[in-house]
């Protein structure tokens, strides 16, 4: 049985009961629970957050280390040190505002043993209510599908990876993305040669608040995207095609109203994957 860690980033913003059920749902409630827990503090917090981090660091059935850091520095940042602290090279990653199914670690450690470097999965969408789903997300299946898909979008719904501290060193680690920090990271792994799986199942709840699809917009948004590609290109992922392509599709979705670039996430930019979709995204 690998042992394996849980990284779990909170911040000024984040809803003390919505941590807690992240929490619990991530440790308490698992089939296999991790062997330890590493919950990043990005700087200062209000006294609600922190009275609730410190319930759950004294009731946690399993070891945490409440990491402090002393100010807000940034996801990617708080990642690496959470990363460092980590007594494991197997580390599980997860956000403070979502829920985790029974299964999900002992579904991913079960492909991780296998020789994996980074494994994701599928995920449910919700907005208020975790039994009311709004939303699902599969992701492509199988590396050669992963690669493919990879140049156009994320193939990895973020808040479901578990993956090697190891694969992510020898890409370079986090780096800070323009908001994209986890796509980045993961086309690096992927251009560094670490082995890549999906699981179909969801098992991770995604929380869709309020604005989700508005903060995809906007000129901050753009700029964002265009230095994600620029670094894309560079690095050799993809081809002047795919560039500009990227550059047309992804660029000016982020110029769409609201309501537009809502279906068009869902219909183009982040197709569903159990129909066999995976093999038109080439």
């Amino acid at each position: 049985m690998t042992a394996f860690s849980l990284l779990l980033p909170v911040y000024a913003r984040d809803d003390p009961q919505q941590l807690r059920r992240a929490f619990e749902s991530s440790v308490q409630e698992q089939t296999r629970r991790p062997d330890e827990v590493v919950l990043v503090q990005d700087g200062p917090v209000p006294d609600a957050l922190a009275v609730a981090i410190a319930a759950l660091v004294e009731a946690s059935p399993v070891p945490v280390r409440h990491l402090v850091l002393p100010v807000n520095v940034g996801l990617a940042e708080a990642l690496t040190a959470g990363l460092d602290a980590c007594a494991h090279d197997v580390v599980a990653r997860m956000d403070a505002d979502d829920v985790a199914l029974p299964g999900r670690f002992e579904a991913q450690l079960a492909v991780i043993e296998q020789g994996y470097d980074l494994v994701g999965a599928g995920l449910l969408e919700f907005v208020d209510d975790e039994q009311v789903t709004v939303g699902r997300r599969t992701p492509p299946i199988g590396e050669e599908v992963i690669q493919r898909y990879a140049r156009f979008h994320d193939p990895f719904n973020h808040p479901t990876v578990v993956y090697r501290r190891s694969a992510v060193r020898r890409a370079g680690g986090y780096q800070a993305g323009a908001l994209m920090e986890d796509y980045w990271l993961f086309a690096r792994m992927l251009q560094a040669g670490a082995r890549v799986a999906n699981l179909p199942e969801p098992l991770v709840k995604y929380r869709v608040g309020a604005g989700a699809y508005a903060r995809r917009g906007g000129l901050r948004q753009l700029r964002a995207e265009l230095h994600l590609q620029r670094q894309l290109h560079h690095l050799g992922f993809t081809t002047l095609a795919q560039y500009l392509r990227n550059v047309l599709v992804r660029g000016g979705y982020r110029l769409l109203p609201e309501s537009v670039r809502r279906t068009f996430y869902r219909r183009v930019l982040h197709r569903d994957f159990r129909d066999g979709a995976a093999g038109g995204v080439a």
